[in-house]
């Protein structure tokens, strides 16, 4: 009786190992989540350009370009996280717009409208197409675009910076990397020798020279509080962080003046 119900048991371990080793990109790239969902910079009254980008692949990213008025600050090129698309992130692009700031935000391939299959590989790529298309069509001056990723995004947005030196970079509701992480949640599992899909943002971090900031809540209720501070630690200065309240959803939302202020001075001493 205990050596079967033993054998169960492990039966159901390795099933687990298998699991998220077999399906984890379907763990981490949620593009199906409210794909429906389509909205636009004009819901909130926004003016932008549809657009269109190819990466090196032969992938078509579908994205939009919101600009600034009067005075353009600088742009900020937006990496989202792993669900939902660009529709769903119009309150960032009203925020950046209040800041003075113009808008590249592109969904990466397999979410929303764009072409092909999410990888790790395939968002870096995507990454530098829009880093073409913000340096060489729209002709910003690297030292003026702010890379700002949003959890996944935020290591989209430190491979990007690893290899370029944009004017700042912004990293929100961050992990570490993929295996810290899912150490985190299945701390049961070894997941550190399971994880193909890894985004080392916390690797990144020694070869970025530019300003970097981030933010993060200690309620955060998927990514843990540690994650951003040890980002933060690991940061060349000029450094800042911002803490946040509320969870990993819903952080943003919190004392949101207050934060949008803190997140403004930082880009007036990055970007003067």
């Amino acid at each position: 009786m205990l050596w079967s119900a033993l054998q169960i048991v492990l039966l159901v371990y390795l099933g687990l190992m298998a699991l998220i080793y077999f399906k984890q990109s379907s763990l981490v790239f949620l593009p199906e989540m409210d794909r429906n969902y389509r909205a636009s910079p004009a819901t909130i009254g926004l003016s932008f350009t549809p657009l269109k980008l190819a990466t090196t692949d032969g992938e078509t990213l579908d994205g939009w370009f919101v600009p600034a008025k009067p005075e353009v600050r600088g742009l900020v090129i937006f990496f989202h996280g792993n669900a939902g698309n660009i529709a769903h992130r119009l309150d960032y692009l009203r925020m950046f717009h209040e800041l003075g700031l113009a808008t590249l935000i592109v969904d990466y391939r397999g979410y929303g409208l764009s072409s092909g299959s999410p990888t790790e590989q395939g968002t870096y790529l995507d990454a530098e197409a829009m880093w073409r298309h913000a340096r060489d069509v729209l002709r910003f001056p690297a030292d003026r675009i702010i890379l700002f990723g949003e959890s996944l995004g935020g290591g989209v947005a430190a491979q990007l910076a690893a290899n370029h030196r944009p004017g700042a970079v912004v990293l929100a509701s961050t992990f570490t990397s993929v295996p810290d992480l899912g150490a985190d949640l299945y701390p049961m599992l070894p997941i550190r020798l399971l994880a193909h899909i890894r985004y080392e943002t916390l690797e990144k971090l020694p070869r970025i020279s530019c300003p970097v900031l981030v933010i993060h809540s200690r309620n955060d209720d998927i990514i843990p509080f540690a994650h951003g501070r040890r980002l933060f630690e690991k940061a060349s200065p000029p450094k800042q962080f911002i803490e946040l309240e509320g969870g990993h959803n819903e952080g943003f939302i919190f004392g949101k003046d207050e934060w949008v202020r803190q997140l403004g001075g930082f880009l007036q001493q990055a970007l003067p």
